[in-house]
């Protein structure tokens, strides 16, 4: 921290997309300098050019060195990518993927060596940034592997709604195969533990989904509710999980029985992120449980179609900046709580 300030780098995503337009947008508003000192990893120079096709004339980045020179007053940036690097407003360009892995790198570097608080990734195209360096579905696997967590959770947040999977970004083909006792078990474990943490649930509820259509209708449409899922429920409640289910999805989201719930954990990715995004797209926020550190990112993708018009809402964006600092806080008040418990003390008879 600076000033009692949260150091929140950023990395740019794809420079072709929206993501500099929301990440500009985000922090036009002066409210972030209460609480944060914003770093953004990426170009001045692609900063001036999204700026200036978004007619965006009162807002500027201060150029630093590394995140130990932020300004706590204003929104810095750290210049990562070659001056000569090329715009092409809505296309998925090669050098865009090698600008958003080098971004995102130089920004992991510095959380790793301490000198940001969080990060929170502006969206990329998970095609153009495949390379050597890059061989990873998205920012949660990659991030899982970079800071050396056996396992990690995609955990879709919203003021009403917080939704993980069990499989992320894999083929539906291979999802029942995906899909064990150990596997949902892991899960409930991360999710638990980050309802705990995170988010400051004492006793968190979990509903879990089936994978079949009626999660299965007692075996007639599939055998993977009562051989996987619900022994896997069993297995949490016995570790004091409080994880309820297996609910069909369509009907549990359809009649608000996930309002009754802290948290839902998905089978697979679309199962979950459907209903999601249908419920809380423009404010929805992506975190990354079950790391060390702690990684937001807005809820959307790179919408090329909207680059350059000015139509993209930074609302997601904004809300991804609030949810890592507020994780970041409950996460240090926690741990404080938990360094020195209440020693127990036996009492004898005599006293």
């Amino acid at each position: 921290m600076i000033q009692d300030k949260i150091v929140v780098g950023i990395s740019q995503g794809d420079i072709n997309g929206i993501s500099y337009e929301v990440i500009i947008k985000a922090l036009m508003d002066p409210r972030m300098y209460d609480f944060s000192v914003p770093v953004v990893y990426g170009s001045a120079k692609v900063a001036a050019y999204h700026r200036k096709a978004l007619n965006i004339a009162n807002f500027s980045f201060n150029n630093v060195r590394g995140a130990d020179e932020a300004n706590v007053k204003r929104a810095n940036i750290v210049n990562c990518l070659d001056d000569n690097i090329r715009v092409e407003l809505g296309k998925s360009t090669q050098i865009a993927g090698e600008a958003s892995y080098l971004s995102l790198q130089t920004a992991v570097k510095d959380l790793r060596d301490k000198k940001l608080d969080v990060l929170v990734t502006g969206p990329i195209n998970k095609d153009n940034i495949q390379s050597e360096e890059f061989k990873f579905p998205g920012h949660t696997e990659y991030l899982t592997k970079e800071f050396g967590a056996n396992d990690s959770l995609m955990l879709m947040i919203s003021e009403n709604l917080k939704v993980g999977v069990v499989t992320g970004h894999i083929p539906i083909s291979q999802v029942p195969q995906a899909i064990t006792e150990d596997s949902i078990l892991k899960k409930l474990r991360i999710m638990n533990k980050s309802l705990i943490q995170d988010f400051r649930i004492r006793k968190p509820k979990i509903a879990v989904l089936g994978l079949n259509p009626h999660a299965g209708d007692n075996s007639l449409l599939g055998r993977e509710e009562v051989d996987i899922i619900i022994p896997a429920i069993e297995k949490a409640k016995y570790e004091k999980i409080m994880a309820f289910g297996p609910y069909p999805a369509d009907g549990f989201f359809g009649s608000d029985s996930f309002k009754k719930f802290d948290a839902i954990l998905a089978m697979y990715h679309d199962q979950g992120l459907v209903p999601f995004k249908a419920l809380a797209f423009g404010t929805g926020v992506n975190y990354t449980a079950g790391l060390s550190i702690i990684r937001t990112s807005p809820g959307h993708g790179t919408a090329y179609e909207l680059a350059g018009l000015n139509q993209a809402s930074e609302d997601s964006f904004r809300n991804a900046i609030y949810l890592a600092c507020d994780i970041f806080r409950n996460r240090t008040e926690y741990l404080e709580i938990s360094k020195n418990p209440l020693q127990h003390q036996e009492i004898s008879d005599n006293e």
